[in-house]
């Protein structure tokens, strides 16, 4: 291979094995961490505790990085009869099951090593064990088992702010069972509005999403009995003495706009409500944690 066909392809390469760790994915689990982390430290974190949330970050991304190739080899085939995943590199067979199993194998090595002797052990095997919960438990078996999945794996999902408090801290504390509460019941009205416009998808690859197993209209009442659970669980921080009022009026304000889709699309579906109720969900759980972040030093 000539010089210049060899750099031409090393971006491409380099490419694939990223798109394995699911960045945009990873990109809110570290940035839930990260909130964990602030909220963790009373006022303007030091030196060393800046220090210690970019070790505790980096070494989280790349296990969830890791969490996420593994996903990949996992469900190629299914990936590859949806058109939502069909582009990644494991479904259209570019990168083999031993090429993803070993880049897992070193992400989550390196960040679990990175995470034990700079951050603490404690913050590694919560870690870990969210590895575990999301690419063993989750993907290999509840999965492809129950309608349920996303509600029981969703405490997988929830646990980065758990995995922030712990790192600043060396504990779990209530403040962060707060915040886990809030991402485990966020969890099943996001995703749920995306298996409803993507329906046919999950139908085609065998998954028992809730839609294909029990409906349009019964998922769209879970997805509303969800977003009104999740609002009382959003005023929590305030309850808890953890946020001020300028977090509750964002709760307030996030919650009934995620209300207002969920009963919207409860009343009269249509796959671009669905959408809208998809993306919406994004910016509730952004602009959440944003405001929490923001109330912290104020």
């Amino acid at each position: 291979m000539s010089a210049s066909s060899l750099s031409s392809a090393m971006p491409s390469v380099f490419s694939q094995f990223y798109a394995l760790t699911k960045p945009r994915v990873v990109q809110l689990i570290v940035f839930c961490a990260l909130i964990g982390m602030v909220l963790a430290v009373p006022g303007l974190p030091s030196w060393p505790e800046l220090r210690l949330m970019l070790l505790a970050s980096l070494g989280i991304w790349l296990v969830a990085g890791a969490a996420a190739a593994f996903n990949c080899i996992v469900e190629k085939g299914i990936d590859a009869k949806m058109k939502r995943t069909a582009w990644r590199p494991t479904a259209k067979g570019e990168l083999s099951d031993l090429q993803t199993l070993l880049f897992s194998a070193v992400l989550c090595s390196a960040g679990s090593a990175l995470l034990y002797a700079w951050v603490n052990p404690l913050t590694m095997w919560l870690t870990f064990a969210t590895f575990v919960g999301y690419a063993i438990i989750y993907t290999v078996i509840l999965k492809p088992l129950t309608p349920q999945n996303i509600v029981i794996g969703g405490a997988s999902g929830a646990m980065p702010p758990v995995l922030g408090w712990a790192a600043m801290t060396g504990e779990v504390g209530p403040e962060a069972l707060i915040l886990f509460l809030i991402i485990f019941l966020w969890t099943p009205p996001h995703f749920w509005a995306l298996a409803l416009y993507r329906v046919e998808d999950y139908r085609q690859s065998g998954l028992p999403m809730l839609p294909v197993t029990h409906g349009n209209e019964f998922t769209r009442l879970q997805i509303l009995l969800y977003t009104l659970i999740l609002f009382a669980a959003c005023l929590m921080p305030f309850i808890y003495r953890m946020s001020g009022w300028l977090y509750l009026l964002a709760a307030i304000a996030l919650s009934i706009g995620f209300c207002i889709y969920a009963w919207r699309l409860w009343r009269s579906y249509s796959d671009e409500l669905a959408r809208k109720t998809f993306r919406f969900s994004l910016i509730h759980l952004s602009l959440l944690f944003l405001a929490l972040l923001v109330d912290h030093y104020l």
